[in-house]
């Protein structure tokens, strides 16, 4: 993002967005509301939060580029969130903490662009640390950091070019199912603090209650809170092998029980787990398209890359694209003469 302070005491504020050669204005002393152009409602909504928190904000310029794939499960809203709210922060002296930062990113996408999301995403854009992976309490916001210790393996993401929109994709039905479920659960068990600490066997006692649909998201997410657990574990003692395993009981989950991968996305899991050196391979993100993330041992990184390539291109007519993924620090501040970038 490039960014300027406006220095005339402006009321305007003003995006471009580089990528669809689009812009908006408007002032800063007015109450916004969500509008048509939806790009834009990622940033009002950002800059919405922090003016009803009472923080004034003046006019500034910002001109915006980004080279995250859009729909393609990599959190490009969030980075694009939070690192608004990184901007005015910075620029105007709110005084905010990290935490405000990704807790404004998701308020600004459940309120402005109408996605009930978590805050996972936001706060690992605030909160990520080179080499590091994230273990965290969606509920208390703590969090625990863990090498990312994957030595001779490489983290590869394969992008169905399948975009999704959480907007479309069926994102907000799946809070509702897991929202039902979990009134059933606390209805019937009311002394049990998280869902986290719901048993399978309470599960399956609400089964009737809650219906089939809910019962298989609710199932999805016991199993992968405990799978989190263990992929910490693995990963800070090197068990590669173990974290693939989990990886694609990850992947079977989201298919089959929270259903959110589509055809393209399961073609490129199952075939890159018949490939030498794929240790595991999963969904990356919301799923409903966008990328799996697969992990390689790195001598065979481009022999698969190769085969997957081919095979997705004669089953699909799609050519794939392929990341290498670098753990990198979350948001950071550089400046270049007036331009915060």
């Amino acid at each position: 993002m490039f960014c300027r302070k406006k220095t005339d005491d402006s009321e305007i504020c003003t995006f471009f967005a580089k990528d669809f050669d689009d812009s908006f204005s408007f002032n800063v002393n007015e109450k916004q509301s969500p509008v048509s152009q939806t790009w834009v409602n990622y940033l009002l909504g950002v800059f919405n939060v922090i003016q009803e928190s009472g923080k004034d904000i003046g006019g500034l310029q910002i001109t915006f580029s980004s080279t995250i794939p859009m729909g393609s499960g990599l959190s490009s809203s969030a980075a694009l969130e939070c690192g608004f709210a990184f901007i005015l922060n910075e620029i105007f002296n709110l005084n905010l903490t990290k935490k405000d930062l990704a807790v404004i990113g998701q308020k600004s996408e459940h309120t402005f662009v109408g996605v009930k999301c978590g805050i996972m995403d936001q706060f690992s854009s605030v909160f990520g640390k080179e080499h590091k992976v994230i273990m965290l309490d969606c509920n208390s916001l703590e969090h625990q950091y863990f090498d990312a210790n994957i030595d001779g393996y490489s983290l590869i993401l394969f992008d169905s070019c399948v975009k999704h929109t959480h907007l479309t994709s069926g994102y907000n039905d799946r809070r509702k199912d897991v929202d039902n479920g979990k009134k059933v659960l606390w209805k019937k068990f009311p002394e049990t603090e998280k869902f986290r600490d719901f048993s399978f066997e309470m599960l399956d006692e609400a089964r009737a209650e809650m219906g089939e649909i809910s019962y298989k998201r609710c199932m999805y997410l016991l199993k992968e809170i405990k799978r989190v657990e263990k992929a910490a574990k693995a990963l800070s003692e090197g068990n590669t092998e173990y974290l693939g395993e989990l990886l694609k009981e990850t992947h079977s989950g989201l298919s089959t029980e929270f259903e959110v991968s589509c055809a393209e996305l399961d073609f490129m899991v199952e075939e890159a787990l018949k490939e030498n050196g794929v240790l595991g391979a999963r969904i990356m993100g919301g799923g409903f398209g966008g990328c799996s993330i697969n992990l390689i041992k790195d001598e065979s990184v481009d022999e698969v890359i190769k085969n997957i390539s081919a095979k997705y291109k004669q089953a699909f007519n799609i050519e794939m694209k392929v990341y290498r993924v670098k753990i990198s620090d979350g948001i950071n501040e550089y400046k270049r003469n007036e331009f915060v970038i």
